[in-house]
């Protein structure tokens, strides 16, 4: 008989080393068949008898003996802020989207023919064609080769070569310095320097980023502290972008809500953002103030004076200022203007120019360019304390750097072909016309409608008109108008 602590697997008349506690297993022999060599517990179970196998797992997990063989992660040990996480613009509509595309790729029937995604700011995933001057610079820097190629012009070449002679080996496939390519980051200063016409930018001010939202999150990272009620508490606008309801959620800060006031065109009220701010302090630490100008989804743009009274709010407060400013360029609006936070802020003066904490935020993915996939992006830091300072280079070299291309593709958006060079008529150009030329012709060709392009009576440089007559009939220049409309929206859907 064996002792009731152990079971011996006998085999060719010799003992195995296979030793188990097994306190509750019937003083019994077990006769079992040859069985090969035996060097684990796990293995030996596997090497019995089915039957057996079974018997003696189900005791051995009873008694402790074994380890439970449930998983590791599951979605009650997972990261419980996680959970919380909710990003609308790629949520369970979207995922839905995508099922009834696979549905109709496959025959289903349903009462329309295609899945129109209009729930992301995918420019080109919707039609529009990308800059010339941007993908013969990203060819060139991507297969240099293509560098002794005559069908390329040389203000492509010279921005490509600059480029890559800042890139380790020549090479824009190597690792660069976690801020950024150095050219790159003087090429983003001297954009916002001429932006925000004179007021200096500091290359070392600038953090290269994978995207916009890097750089968000990245800055959260850093101001989210405390417990109870010092945990930091992030004001965010509503209707909000869903990147930073996530992000907060994610890193277990606290949501603090402001409205935009949607009977004034979505304008930001200061007494709103003192309202949220006392209640909020009832049970967290805000902190952190948050704008999207123009605004994300609401379309508004903050006048100077509206962004001088956030200005005021945010000193007065002690709050840090993040302002995403990546809709820069796509102002239309008669008497709308984009004022920079940071612009604003130092023709404020001293008093608020050397005392309010600023982070500013563009990308490549949105304007003119809406090259998203490349993820490049930029923020620009003011007054931020040294030592954090330090610490956020710290945390973006976790990451080693962000992907080399976006880089790239950011120094051409602050960089653009300039008149004189080469690429500057076509930089400028739709097609080899210019851009109202185009348009008529566009129009003419889709619509039967026929315009005048305002270049052939002369127009201030940079801007574009057309003429037409209204001398048609009422019933067809109603029709006129109509297509006009709608050939418009479409146009600068896919243009803008």
């Amino acid at each position: 008989m064996l002792s009731n602590r152990t079971v011996s697997v006998l085999k060719w008349g010799r003992c195995e080393a296979y030793t188990a506690v097994y306190p509750k297993v019937p003083d019994r022999v077990l006769n079992f068949s040859p069985l090969p060599s035996l060097s684990s517990p796990h293995r030996n179970l596997s090497a019995f008898p089915a039957a057996q196998r079974e018997h003696l797992h189900q005791k051995m997990s009873e008694n402790g003996a074994l380890p439970r063989r449930g998983k590791v992660l599951t979605v009650d040990t997972m990261n419980v802020n996680v959970k919380k996480v909710d990003y609308a613009v790629r949520g369970p509509i979207v995922q839905r989207a995508v099922q009834i595309e696979k549905e109709l790729k496959e025959g289903v029937k349903k009462p329309f023919e295609e899945v129109i995604k209009a729930n992301i700011g995918d420019a080109h995933a919707m039609g529009q064609q990308p800059i010339t001057f941007f993908r013969q610079v990203m060819a060139l820097c991507t297969y240099p080769l293509l560098l002794d190629d005559n069908k390329f012009p040389e203000d492509a070449k010279n921005r490509a070569r600059r480029i890559l002679q800042s890139c380790g080996g020549n090479s824009i496939g190597a690792y660069t310095t976690s801020q950024g390519i150095d050219c790159v980051r003087h090429d983003v200063a001297n954009y916002i320097q001429r932006r925000d016409v004179g007021i200096l930018s500091d290359p070392d001010n600038i953090y290269l980023t994978t995207g916009a939202s890097d750089g968000i999150v990245t800055i959260l990272k850093l101001l989210t502290a405390g417990e109870g009620r010092t945990r930091t508490g992030v004001m965010i606008s509503i209707p909000q972008y869903p990147l930073y309801s996530a992000s907060i959620a994610e890193l277990g800060a606290v949501q603090v809500n402001y409205y935009l006031n949607e009977e004034k065109c979505w304008s930001l009220d200061i007494s709103e953002l003192q309202r949220s701010l006392q209640a909020a302090r009832e049970h967290c630490n805000p902190s952190v103030l948050c704008i999207i100008n123009p605004g994300n989804p609401t379309g508004q743009v903050q006048s100077r004076q509206c962004i001088e009274d956030v200005i005021q709010f945010a000193a007065k407060e002690n709050l840090f200022l993040m302002a995403d400013e990546v809709y820069q360029d796509n102002v239309y609006a008669e008497g709308c203007e984009f004022h920079s936070f940071k612009k604003v802020l130092f023709e404020m003066g001293p008093e608020y120019s050397s005392k309010v904490e600023l982070a500013s935020f563009h990308s490549t993915s949105k304007c003119y360019m809406g090259e998203c996939g490349f993820r490049g992006g930029y923020m620009e830091v003011i007054n931020m304390d040294p030592e954090v300072k330090a610490q956020l280079t710290k945390l973006v070299s976790v990451r080693l750097c962000p992907p080399a291309p976006g880089q790239a593709l950011m120094d051409l958006v602050v960089n653009s072909p300039q008149p004189g060079e080469p690429s500057h008529q076509t930089f400028m150009k739709a097609k080899g016309q210019a851009p109202d030329m185009f348009y008529c012709m566009k129009l003419l060709e889709e619509t039967g409608i026929c315009l005048v392009p305002g270049s052939g009576f002369g127009q201030r440089e940079g801007t574009y008109h057309f003429r037409m007559t209204i001398l048609p009939p009422t019933d067809k220049l109603m029709i006129l108008l109509n297509k006009l409309k709608e050939f418009h929206q479409k146009f600068t859907q896919q243009y803008s």
